[in-house]
């Protein structure tokens, strides 16, 4: 839908700009058509003055008019409509073609664009002067359609541009969706693995079967997250710092002891919020596992919840390496990692999870390099 908006809003936007230049653009030809006109008149009338002059009179204000009459193309006739003479057209192809003269006298005739001067008393002796436009004009009457060519091939180029630039953060999400799958499903299958070995080996079953249930269950818990990406999760009434604290519980039973983990700023009293469970936790568990990565095996990671109006906000914060400044604006892009080998899809999936479904707002609140990192979770009570 919201792909569908803006090319809806940008072709609307062209479109507009299109009629807005060809209504200023008639304008301002039809302005310069008068001008013409008004010339024309001036100078069929220096014509006429310079025709009937007689000897000595002073010419020299009708021959400035005539030979400033350089743009706009005339075909002279008299009463008879015998073609006498030209001006501002093709010579050459006048030569050349005996109907080229004739063809532009029925254009301009079919414009009605003429003058008519008279020579003597009786007014039988006349000529006629048929003008076309000059080329400023025709260019001022075109460019309309010449901007909107540009816009049409502007917009499409755009448009290309954004189908192929999706078509491959498309192609970076499968594969980064894959390499998740794979690398959320391998520390479950390792330990499986690990605990049939043991039972090769006669070890205790008692003791091995409960932990081998965690495992099966920590895969049942990751198809079901994964399962819910692309569909409507069902979401359900969950007391938000419970969830916190599991999932917290969570990571730092598989963080290096050096990693000390600290709850701080909590609400004494409970604070309920729908959403989808197994989603929000998988979206804590990947910002506590960032940080537990930018840490390198040592330093502190704090977790604040806090209330504000109709709000309830998750701050996960630490005091390690940080993230560069070139990257905090594509953080959230699909391919942008900060690990060397990251997949880069992490925090593209975390805010699909937070923005999408549950309406509520996935940030990097600061960073700095050498400083540490803070995402900020915010969710609606």
């Amino acid at each position: 839908m919201r792909k569908t908006a803006w090319k809806t809003w940008m072709a609307i936007a062209a479109i507009t700009i299109v009629i807005g230049t060809f209504f200023y653009s008639d304008y301002l030809a039809d302005n310069i058509s008068k001008r013409e006109a008004k010339r024309m008149q001036e100078w069929a009338t220096a014509q006429q003055h310079i025709a009937s002059s007689d000897i000595g009179q002073d010419l020299s204000l009708a021959s400035i008019i005539t030979a400033e009459q350089s743009s706009i193309p005339v075909i002279e006739t008299n009463e008879h409509d015998s073609i006498m003479s030209y001006l501002n057209l093709d010579s050459s192809a006048a030569q050349q073609d005996p109907q080229y003269l004739v063809t532009k006298l029925q254009e301009y005739k079919a414009t009605g664009r003429s003058i008519k001067t008279y020579f003597g008393a009786d007014l039988s002796q006349f000529n006629i002067y048929y003008y076309g436009e000059s080329t400023l004009l025709k260019q001022v009457r075109y460019f309309p359609l010449v901007q909107l060519l540009v816009v049409v091939l502007f917009v499409s180029t755009i448009l290309r541009l954004i189908q192929v630039r999706n078509r491959s953060m498309q192609n970076q999400l499968w594969a980064g969706l894959a390499k998740e799958t794979a690398h959320q499903l391998g520390t479950p299958i390792s330990a499986l693995s690990g605990w049939t070995a043991l039972l090769r080996e006669n070890a205790e079953v008692n003791k091995i079967l409960p932990e081998m249930d965690k495992d099966i269950a920590r895969l049942k818990l990751i198809s079901e997250r994964f399962s819910m990406i692309g569909g409507t999760p069902k979401k359900e009434s969950v007391e938000i710092r419970e969830l916190v604290e599991h999932a917290v519980d969570y990571i730092r039973k598989r963080a290096p002891e050096k990693v000390i983990f600290v709850i701080r700023n909590t609400p004494s009293n409970a604070i309920q919020v729908c959403i989808a469970p197994t989603l929000i936790e998988w979206v804590i568990e990947n910002i506590l596992k960032n940080a537990l990565d930018a840490l390198e095996g040592s330093g502190n990671i704090f977790i604040d919840v806090t209330e504000e109006h109709t709000w309830v906000h998750i701050d996960i914060s630490d005091d390690g390496k940080g993230i560069e400044t070139e990257l905090q604006g594509e953080i959230f892009e699909p391919g942008v990692s900060t690990k060397k080998r990251g997949w880069g899809l992490g925090l593209t999936l975390a805010k699909r999870i937070i923005e999408q479904y549950h309406s509520g707002k996935l940030m990097l609140m600061q960073s700095a390099p050498g400083k540490g990192s803070c995402f900020r979770i915010s969710l609606n009570k």
